[in-house]
């Protein structure tokens, strides 16, 4: 029988995701549902793919069920706040404990983003590493000498609330002018609004294709999310920055308009250049998923 070590779930406000994770890091199984909004609809969706995941491996977890969700996490008592687009409402509501009554089995709960890099330093080997996730807003998780830093408070990594704009766009925080209006998935559909399929696409086929708009609309994309790599490298000098979320599927050229960014900034500063901060960033591998895996190894130390 395969050493398994753990099962660990991915819970997006559209689809969960569920991995089991071998001894060896092998994804060994996997099954994908849409999620159905609410708390109680999240246990049912997790309930029906922990259930699908054991029908389909043979196998029981044997330590606790991981699952990584959007919002505030409080990971010692199973409690979450603020996880509007999963719809569940109230403060410190105790998500972890009504998910282990409902599996029958133990149930650890965190952040969606902490869990993925937890999941990025094991699949890249990065003891240093922070991820970048570039989704409707913006967010970070740093693992630090192989451990995953949450903060006196949870909020490790929050930096898309960062004030960087004088009198900027309202931020959904309250605050003005924040990272995430500028460097997020939300920001870019109000940059390049488009009628139908990804902003992000459109936007960067159509600086592809020379339009001097998408042109401008990128280089003002990247630049905040060169700010937020400089950010974190600054902060916590991690050997890596690695770009995720759902913006992040533009691949390549993200990549290389974010890289190029903080090349232009080097060239005047010394003490940049030292540091090579653009060879320190690089994408979230794009088959492997990394939130689930990172939410399989949270059981196990």
């Amino acid at each position: 029988m395969v050493g398994v070590s753990g099962f660990g779930l991915d819970v997006g406000a559209s689809k969960t995701l569920g991995v089991v994770v071998a001894a060896d890091g092998r994804v060994v199984s996997q099954v994908q549902r849409p999620t159905s909004s609410g708390a109680d609809g999240v246990v049912d969706t997790v309930r029906a793919v922990v259930g699908e995941l054991r029908a389909r491996s043979g196998l029981r977890p044997r330590g606790p069920v991981g699952v990584g969700v959007p919002g505030l996490v409080d990971p010692a008592d199973g409690t979450l706040r603020h996880a509007v687009n999963l719809g569940v409402n109230g403060e410190r509501h105790p998500l972890g404990r009504l998910l282990a009554s409902a599996l029958g089995h133990p149930v650890v709960l965190e952040n969606d983003v902490k869990a993925a890099t937890l999941g990025m330093s094991a699949v890249s080997g990065e003891r240093d590493l922070a991820l970048l996730s570039i989704g409707t807003g913006l967010a970070a998780g740093v693992v630090l000498d192989g451990r995953l830093r949450r903060g006196a408070r949870g909020a490790a990594g929050e930096i898309g609330h960062l004030p960087v704009v004088p009198d900027g766009r309202t931020c959904s925080c309250g605050q003005r002018g924040c990272l995430e209006t500028v460097a997020s998935g939300s920001a870019l559909a109000t940059a390049w609004p488009v009628h139908d399929g990804f902003a992000g696409e459109a936007l960067f086929a159509a600086a592809s294709a020379g339009d001097t708009r998408a042109v401008a609309a990128v280089r003002d994309f990247a630049g905040g999310l060169a700010t937020a790599v400089r950010l974190l490298v600054m902060a916590v000098d991690v050997d890596c920055v690695a770009l995720g979320g759902g913006v992040a599927h533009v691949g390549a050229p993200l990549l290389d308009a974010v890289r190029a960014r903080l090349s232009s900034g080097e060239g005047s500063s010394p003490f940049l250049d030292s540091l090579d901060v653009p060879g320190r960033v690089c994408l979230v591998p794009g088959d492997a998923p990394v939130a689930a895996i990172g939410a399989a190894m949270l059981g196990h130390g």
